[in-house]
């Protein structure tokens, strides 16, 4: 599969929510499969907090593929035979796009804290402008997990009918103080990391020996990205055979696992980035700006498509359905469905093989 990757570059302004203007702002963006000549096949893949623009195939020496490689391909759920899959890197992050440590113009200086905050609705309207750019004024449909189902849900609400079908998995309509007292973890965690320096540390400061306080907070998130039956089965109560059981800091093999993956994911996503993207997600709430949840879910033109799991424990299945129960009796066409799994909210990502079949047929419904 022929892996697109580019660079939009934007001297327009992008207007916030937060009333302040983002200008010029970059989006990077991955491509794959063929734009039809009616330019009617376009899928918009949403990524979640830690993902990027890369979603399928292998860059050339890469051993690991996109994060949603499962998914995304020829044949796949989401077919590249069929469909021009487009995904972005969202405003805010650390892989490209416009964020923290990118130059704040007309200075070469990174904005760093004086970047301003950024919404799911600011990500999506930059999208929106990235589209246009393409010539794409109509999809196919939205997908995404966790913050990218955010974004599909928030696309739907705020430019009606511009895509034919809303695809989210494992989201919200609002982020609940569960959700938001994980993330308070991550935030203090790298804020009172010495070596974050209030923002004001080196491009490269945690490439070698990562971010602690990153580290640390991640090691709250992942806890929520799991579920405790996903645990048991993974690592049951096996202790790291090299440790002594009456060694102080002797660990379990979840605990090694944590501190492996925690690690090595400090020292390649900025810790801006990562409080940013947080924010975004904890003032995520599908009714901002309208004078109800009622009232912004009614101005949905798409077809929705809810995908929630039964082991998530960080956007329960019940928050699904109460939208789909909302789009019930609004008769708005839609579906809602409960994946049968204990593995937890990375379900998503991880057990692809449970709804692959459904996203297929839900990409092939006629309207």
């Amino acid at each position: 599969m022929k892996i697109a990757t580019k660079t939009a570059h934007f001297t327009s302004p992008l207007y916030l929510e937060s009333g302040r203007i983002l200008e010029p702002f970059d989006i990077v963006y991955e491509s794959y499969g063929k734009l039809n000549e009616a330019r009617d096949n376009v899928v918009l893949v949403c990524h979640a907090l830690s993902g990027s623009h890369h979603a399928a195939g292998l860059y050339e020496g890469d051993r690991k593929p996109g994060w949603w490689d499962a998914l995304i391909g020829p044949g796949k759920g989401i077919d590249t035979d069929r469909y021009f899959v487009l995904c972005t890197n969202v405003i805010g992050s650390c892989f490209g796009s416009t964020g923290p440590m990118s130059p704040m113009y007309p200075s070469e200086q990174p904005y760093r804290l004086k970047f301003p905050v950024v919404t799911i609705k600011d990500m999506v309207r930059a999208q929106r402008q990235l589209l246009a750019r393409l010539g794409i004024h109509h999809l196919h449909a939205i997908v995404g997990g966790s913050m990218g189902g955010m974004q599909a849900l928030q696309f739907g609400v705020d430019f009606p009918g511009f895509a034919d079908r809303i695809i989210p998995l494992a989201c919200t309509y609002a982020t609940r103080p569960w959700v938001i007292a994980f993330n308070k973890v991550a935030v203090e965690a790298i804020r009172r990391d010495p070596r974050f320096d209030n923002g004001n540390y080196a491009p490269d400061a945690f490439r070698e020996h990562g971010c602690d306080g990153l580290a640390v907070g991640r090691i709250a998130g992942h806890i929520s990205y799991l579920s405790p039956a996903s645990m048991d089965r993974k690592f049951g109560r096996n202790y790291v055979a090299t440790d002594g059981l009456f060694e102080l800091f002797g660990r379990y093999e979840v605990e090694r696992y944590m501190e492996y993956n925690t690690d090595n994911f400090s020292r390649v996503f900025d810790p801006l980035s990562y409080l940013y993207i947080v924010k975004a997600i904890n003032t995520f709430n599908l009714s901002r700006g309208y004078d109800s949840l009622h009232d912004a879910v009614s101005r949905i033109r798409a077809s929705v498509h809810l995908i929630s799991f039964a082991g998530d424990y960080l956007f329960f299945p019940e928050e699904m359905a109460h939208l789909a129960r909302m789009l019930e009796r609004n008769g708005q066409p839609h579906s809602y469905h409960e994946i049968d799994s204990d593995y937890g909210h990375d379900a998503f990502l991880v057990e692809v093989e449970k709804f692959e079949g459904l996203i297929k047929e839900i990409l092939e419904e006629k309207r």
